[in-house]
């Protein structure tokens, strides 16, 4: 059998299992992520020279060059019947491992990711600004983005420019126009994409991450001429995310900027996914941070210590913790307490909450 049909017939059994991700390190059998947990595949040890092989075969054209001289690479790979994938191909003690993510062809709805939609469709009718999906790398934020494009796309008539490395899902025309480049392929970086972008007419743009100076400074100035901009970035919280901005920034710029950000960002949401109670699978848990005129002044003032103090007593403008979200998955049967607990960044405050004990600014509330 052949290399690409040993991973052919891994990656269909991947998918009629319903892994996200697909681990391939040379000498061992192939593991699978299912529901969050790695699970081992019993089949014979792949060897080095057979995932070498796999990733000179399978790369494009346009990365070789990348993987010859950097020894890791990042591309897009579909097998006809089967479905696509995100490939990340890396040497890790001198010897090639590469892994897989599935990723779907059609571009999910808040329905089929568990996402109560309401603020995320208010989002999805902004004419302006920037919405940043932030958590770690596997938490969802990529899908969660894919559905607002894709409710965009069934509600209005707008021109969406996305940028992406690679392209994770497609998508077809239905009231908008989405026109996606491919870091790498239709344009050298995020930058040099995002240089470009506002000479392409769009309403809406979704920058596949924030890495730098440059793409977030062109976000800005984007937002600021009329252009709804959706991004995502590295941040385990709002308070981290807001921070972050500003790191890539020069100290002496950071009171212009806080007025400049305040104005543009629209919202923060951070997620996590939670095992299910039920049926296996996860839920998409969220930290939701709605701007309004008490958000904005807080940035505005840097006083970013406070951010989590008004997300909490903003649940009417559709902001609220992960407190909050776990403490409304735990009442509605969807997670259990104790994942709940493991995932909260403040556990001793969910544990009073689920007993019923609440902390307002005036004291306690049963």
């Amino acid at each position: 059998m052949s290399v690409l049909e040993t991973i052919h017939g891994l990656l269909t059994l991947a998918v009629e299992n319903g892994a996200s991700d697909i681990h391939i390190k040379s000498h061992k059998p192939a593991f699978l992520r299912l529901s969050g947990h790695l699970e081992s595949v019993e089949m014979e040890p792949i060897g080095p020279d057979a995932v070498r092989e796999f990733i000179e075969q399978s790369v494009p054209e346009q990365f070789y060059d990348d993987w010859n001289k950097n020894r890791q690479v990042d591309y897009s790979y579909r097998v006809e019947g089967v479905g696509r994938f995100r490939v990340n191909g890396f040497l890790q003690r001198g010897l090639p491992s590469v892994v897989m993510r599935h990723v779907s062809d059609d571009p999910p709805t808040f329905d089929e990711l568990h996402i109560d939609g309401e603020t995320l469709k208010n989002l999805c009718k902004e004419k302006d600004g920037i919405v940043i999906l932030c958590g770690a790398t596997g938490s969802g934020k990529s899908s969660t983005l894919a559905s607002m494009i894709n409710h965009i796309n069934h509600t209005y008539d707008k021109h969406i420019v996305t940028l992406e490395d690679p392209i994770e899902f497609t998508y077809t025309d239905f009231k908008s126009i989405i026109n996606q480049r491919e870091i790498g392929i239709d344009c050298p970086s995020f930058a040099a994409g995002m240089s470009s972008v506002l000479r392409q007419d769009p309403d809406v743009i979704l920058v596949g991450e924030m890495r730098d100076r440059d793409t977030f400074e062109t976000a800005l100035q984007a937002s600021e001429t009329g252009h709804l901009v959706f991004g995502t970035l590295h941040a385990s919280n709002a308070q981290q995310a807001i921070q972050r901005l500003f790191e890539f920034f020069p100290e002496e710029r950071r009171l212009a900027l806080q007025r400049q950000i305040a104005g543009a960002l629209r919202a923060t949401i951070t997620q996590k996914l939670i095992p299910a109670l039920e049926g296996g699978g996860r839920f998409p848990v969220s930290e939701s941070f709605i701007l309004d005129s008490l958000a904005r002044k807080t940035i505005m003032e840097g006083k970013f210590e406070k951010i989590e103090a008004v997300i909490e007593a903003n649940e009417d403008n559709g902001s609220r913790t992960f407190n909050q979200d776990l403490y409304r998955l735990v009442k509605d049967g969807k997670v259990s307490k104790d994942d709940a607990m493991k995932f909260s960044p403040n556990p001793r405050q969910l544990e009073m909450n689920l007993k019923g004990i609440f902390l307002s600014s005036g004291g306690i509330v049963n």
